[in-house]
């Protein structure tokens, strides 16, 4: 679940940049006292994800709307179904609407792709997880999408884990004096990811007890031999060039992790609507 908090911080953030000074085509046109109905509609088959931020949009305008939700975060959605009523104040419905559709359609959409890619390894031990590359402000969204679409995550910001990347290690020196420098002075509940382009540097990662290796942008048999050379003593986690044709065959490699930015970063938007 989002946090409530953050949440409507962001919402009023949000409305403040689409509402400006006034909305100056609802206000001229409608009284405070107007209602209307309306019911948000998929106009695409997908998988549903931003409930609780739509609703925050309304509320926040106004405290005489309702929301009847028809659908849950996580739940397939069939191309003309209704997934919502709104109904209440006109003013905050036609004022809104842009800025809940927003959130919905992009989460949405996230939570689809990421879906998309999960069900394509169901069949194998493996954890389909989403990187930082994501919308700045907007990751606690993207995120939330994803793990509503898939059920699994890579870290949130640079303090969840240390991750050794090719500029890391060319400051350092090495792999393994980066792995030792990081030992001497990070949290024992921190764990170490080191990202490798070569089977020297897995297992340069591995004498130094990394406790994930990152296979980036290696060919199929090269994942299969760090598979061997690993053996279960760190996770592995295989990055790069991963696109849905190439999926099953990197997961058939015995990865225990598959990352890629593609599932939130490269996610196309949900076409859901509010009708009136």
């Amino acid at each position: 679940m989002l946090n409530k908090f953050y949440i409507e911080e962001h919402v009023k953030n949000a409305l403040k940049e689409d509402i400006g000074f006034e909305d100056i085509t609802t206000d001229n046109l409608t009284s405070e006292n107007d209602t209307m109905r309306c019911y948000l509609n998929t106009r695409q088959d997908g998988v549903f994800c931003g409930r609780e931020v739509f609703e925050i949009v309304f509320k926040i305008l106004s405290e005489n709307i309702k929301v009847k939700f028809f659908v849950k975060d996580g739940e397939v959605i069939k191309k003309g179904q209704k997934l919502a009523e709104v109904s209440g104040s006109a003013r905050a419905i036609l004022t809104g609407e842009r800025t809940a559709l927003n959130y919905v359609q992009r989460m949405s959409g996230i939570a689809t792709e990421s879906r998309k890619y999960q069900e394509i390894i169901n069949d194998y031990n493996v954890r389909m997880v989403d990187t930082r590359k994501t919308t700045p402000n907007f990751r606690i969204f993207e995120k939330y999408a994803v793990k509503t679409g898939c059920g699994y995550l890579h870290r949130y910001n640079l303090s969840d884990c240390a991750m050794i990347k090719d500029n890391h290690v060319k400051f350092a020196g090495s792999i393994t004096k980066a792995i030792q420098k990081l030992k001497k002075t990070i949290s024992h509940a921190h764990k170490i990811e080191v990202e490798c382009d070569t089977l020297e540097q897995v297992q340069e990662a591995l004498n130094c007890q990394a406790d994930i290796i990152m296979l980036d942008n290696m060919t199929t048999e090269q994942m299969k031999e760090a598979v061997k050379i690993i053996n279960h003593r760190a996770v592995v986690e295989a990055s790069g060039n991963v696109d849905l044709e190439r999926l099953k065959e990197i997961a058939a490699t015995g990865v225990d992790i598959i990352s890629s930015s593609a599932i939130a970063a490269k996610a196309p938007v949900l076409d859901l609507g509010l009708d009136a």
